[in-house]
């Protein structure tokens, strides 16, 4: 599966077109076999993937959804269920492909309804999402009318996940590259939108994040940016010194003022917090899909307002913000 002529077009008129000239070796490198033990078998599978036309494709409800059961021979269906069980775990989410419901670890569609009537509407935007797993977001944005989607991810699993769902949708303005967002080229200021969720906390140095963040928009482009906060005044930062629910990359977890402070710092304007919510078991959970352990593992029996660490437990702000 090679579409990805729009991408490039799309960069170009977006003036990062010498990125563009250097994307197919970029993403070629990204899926050497030598980066990951599995990847000559997780590509093989996308190899024996049924050829498929879906009569439905929907990217506005809470279930991205590809098809359905009526277009699918029961031959076909077993050896599309066997191949999307081989790719387990399936961390972001909810989707339905040909009447196969995938119930992921995170409800993922909760994230996306708080942030969705508060960001600029993403209609003929260009968009980057940074840390995009699965590419679940991804799709949600080209539902909202995103002009063309950039999602990348450095974690291979999650690269394959997305092009095994594309291979079933078909042809579409949406990408994952198989890099983390230091690969992108400095001064790039070319997308409108930039999502970073769930990203910030796992970076060693968050401001360089946010700059880095801040390169990849156009002057006046909008970041949507979601992250683990604490309660706290200006300057407050939890640093775990081991983990933090179990989550061993996780470096410092601010409080929202202290968040905001350092948008300030890295020349963010129009800065606003939409939403405070904390994770809940509902949203974050075991399943078939994800049958390794979750959030509730995570949180103390005894006390569940604290992590197993006595940390306190994940609360999320989703913040917007604008390049100046």
């Amino acid at each position: 599966m090679n579409d990805d002529q729009d991408l490039y077009a799309a960069l170009r008129e977006a003036g990062a077109g010498e990125w563009a000239d250097c994307l197919p070796a970029q993403i070629a490198a990204g899926l050497d076999p030598a980066r990951h033990g599995t990847l000559p078998h997780w590509l093989a599978l996308l190899g024996r993937l049924p050829v498929l036309s879906p009569s439905e494709r929907c990217l506005t409800e809470d279930t991205v959804r590809i098809g359905c059961v009526e277009d699918i021979a029961e031959t076909d269906r077993g050896l599309l269920l066997e191949i999307l069980r081989e790719l387990i775990p399936w961390r972001k989410g909810p989707y339905e492909l040909y009447g196969i419901k995938i119930d992921t670890e995170w409800r993922s569609d909760w994230k996306w309804n708080r942030l969705k009537d508060h960001i600029t509407p993403l209609a003929h935007r260009l968009v980057l999402d940074v840390g995009c797993g699965s590419g679940y977001h991804c799709w949600r944005m080209l539902g909202a009318g995103a002009k063309a989607v950039v999602g990348i991810d450095p974690l291979l699993l999650n690269v394959i996940q997305f092009r095994l769902v594309k291979s079933l949708y078909g042809p579409a303005p949406v990408h994952v590259l198989p890099f983390g967002l230091e690969a992108l080229p400095a001064g790039l200021k070319a997308f409108d939108t930039v999502f970073s969720m769930g990203v910030l906390y796992h970076r060693r140095s968050p401001i360089d994040h946010l700059l880095e963040l801040r390169d990849c928009l156009r002057p006046g482009g909008e970041l949507v940016l979601e992250t683990l906060i604490i309660d706290g005044g200006l300057g407050e930062t939890l640093m775990p010194e081991d983990r933090y629910a179990n989550m061993r990359n996780v470096w410092f977890i601010p409080s929202l003022a202290t968040l905001e402070s350092w948008l300030r710092r890295c020349r963010f304007g129009n800065i606003r917090t939409i939403d405070v919510t904390p994770t809940c078991v509902e949203e974050q959970r075991s399943t078939e899909w994800m049958p390794f352990q979750s959030l509730p593992d995570f949180l103390d029996p005894n006390a569940p307002g604290l992590t197993i660490e006595g940390l306190p437990a994940p609360k999320r702000a989703i913040i917007l913000a604008n390049c100046l």
